[in-house]
């Protein structure tokens, strides 16, 4: 199989790492910078394929939001108490609850 030389620029200090690592794993800085991209780029793939199937359900599903109309504000009147408890609930777990000023609609 014909070899492609491709260059790369790198500091000297990555440079050296490199050297050593390759050293440690007896190939030469080409051998180990292949094996390296090629684990990698397997890695990469494997994942790509684990997640192609729901990145695909999340595609479907965002096309579909897109379609849909806006959905009309709600007012604080409009929730009844428990909504407004559950409401309350999950902002302190995204905001915390020492953020008042954090949470939208408050001053910063």
């Amino acid at each position: 199989m014909a070899k492609t030389r491709i260059s790369i620029s790198l500091d000297s200090d990555h440079a050296e790492r490199i050297r050593e690592h390759a050293e440690r794993a007896g190939l030469d800085v080409s051998a180990y910078l292949v094996n390296a991209a090629t684990r990698q780029m397997a890695e990469a793939e494997a994942a790509e394929a684990q997640f192609a199937r729901i990145d695909a359900v999340i595609a479907a599903a965002e096309a579909e939001a897109a379609e849909l109309p806006p959905l009309p504000d709600v007012v604080d009147e409009d929730l009844t108490e428990q909504e407004r408890r559950e409401v309350a609930e999950a902002m302190e777990l995204i905001y915390g609850a020492d953020a008042p000023a954090a949470r939208p609609g408050n001053a910063a």
